[in-house]
């Protein structure tokens, strides 16, 4: 077979035209492409520098300042809720003490009125990143080995509710009944907001009581193996007389309903 159909003809017959070359359509085609980003480039930055826009901030900024914004919604909320409790009062009619009196009750039940009382401080703490193992017959510790973990504080709050806690507030929050402490990695999820060791619980109740509620926790003693050979923090201290905050958030159930 002739390889003609790709050189022009030579002599009195009409040249046939070249065809293009795989390699100049590619050109075209990368150039073609690379206006296209430009432009689209172009048109999404209007003006701005997308490199510090803030659809590309780290997660963790984003995060914080979900927190920052969730703690002043908390704030905002518990305002309303002491106007409206004083309107309230404003417009009893005769039944109004009744009323107001089974109120307080229940609200004092559901950990949304302060509590003042005696109580204890539970401190927990990650070791320090260069810790070893302090007694011999352990391994040398794991990264995991050396953070607190969802289940550690799980346990303390556990063991003072057993301990016969009136009323307990972690960092800054108080725990209600459909509170949920949770961790990230070393980092607690409380009722919306974010917090980093070191975490403190601290619980209104008898502190004899309390302390030997935690002393007798089983979560706790093994706790405890890590406190005394990796470095892991602990402590418990006596708070006199305190006042814990109210509960301040919604109390609507979003993903569960009462049985009827």
């Amino acid at each position: 077979m002739s390889n003609s159909a790709d050189f022009p003809e030579t002599g009195d017959g009409p040249a046939r035209p070249r065809r293009p070359k795989p390699v100049r359509i590619l050109t075209v085609a990368v150039f073609a492409l690379a206006g296209l980003i430009f432009f689209t480039s172009f048109d999404t930055a209007k003006g701005t520098n997308i490199r510090t826009d803030a659809s590309l901030l780290k997660l963790s900024d984003l995060v914080q300042e979900r927190s920052r914004k969730n703690q002043e919604l908390d704030e905002s909320n518990a305002a309303l809720r002491d106007d409206i409790e004083s309107l309230a009062r404003r417009d009893d009619d005769g039944d109004g003490k009744a009323r107001g009196d089974r109120l307080a009750g229940l609200e004092e039940s559901a950990g949304t009125r302060k509590l003042r009382g005696r109580a204890i401080t539970v401190t927990l703490d990650d070791a320090p990143p260069d810790a070893t193992a302090k007694l011999p017959g352990y391994p040398e510790p794991q990264p995991d080995y050396l953070v607190i973990h969802q289940q550690d504080l799980q346990a303390v709050v556990n063991a003072l509710w057993n301990g016969g806690a009136q009323g307990i507030k972690v960092m800054d929050q108080r725990l209600i009944s459909t509170s949920a402490v949770r961790c990230v990695g070393n980092t607690l999820i409380l009722q919306g907001r974010v917090y980093s060791p070191p975490y403190r619980i601290t619980a209104v109740g008898d502190p004899d009581r309390l302390r030997k509620a935690l002393a007798d926790s089983q979560a706790i003693q093994n706790y405890m193996v890590y406190v005394n050979v990796y470095g892991l923090g602990w402590k418990v201290d006596d708070e006199g007389t305190v006042t814990l905050p109210g509960y301040s958030g919604t109390v609507d159930l979003h993903y569960a309903k009462p049985v009827e």
